[in-house]
């Protein structure tokens, strides 16, 4: 059984990655995708360069930020949830409670020592 946090985790992972798979298949094959949209597809040559030259750098900071989210989400997924609190306190009582063992010196008394 997984944690909500896990859950959470992997649904964020999971949307981070079909974003992105997404958002490169539309930047790789726009002509397709505008085709599937009914739309026509004859941009000029300049208006191609002008879009690769701001999509690339584009591209490669969104892709960035959704490999971040991606592995936050796959850390919250595959990290074990923490012990819940009620827990840690009754450890820490526990130890207080147990008797320590002091270790009895034998000293000679301060008059014997002098002699």
């Amino acid at each position: 059984m997984v944690s909500k946090d896990q859950a959470i985790g992997g649904v964020i992972c999971l949307v981070c990655v079909l974003v992105a798979i997404g958002y490169t298949i539309v930047v790789i094959f726009p002509g397709e995708v505008m085709g599937l949209l009914g739309q026509s597809t004859a941009p000029a040559v300049t208006d191609s360069v002008r879009l690769l030259a701001v999509v690339v750098p584009v591209l490669i900071a969104f892709i960035a930020i959704l490999a971040i989210g991606a592995w936050i989400g796959w850390t919250m997924a595959t990290t074990p949830p923490p012990k819940p609190i009620e827990e840690i306190t009754t450890e820490m009582e526990e130890k207080k409670e147990e008797p320590k063992v002091e270790e009895t010196k034998t000293e000679e008394p301060a008059d014997k020592k002098k002699k």
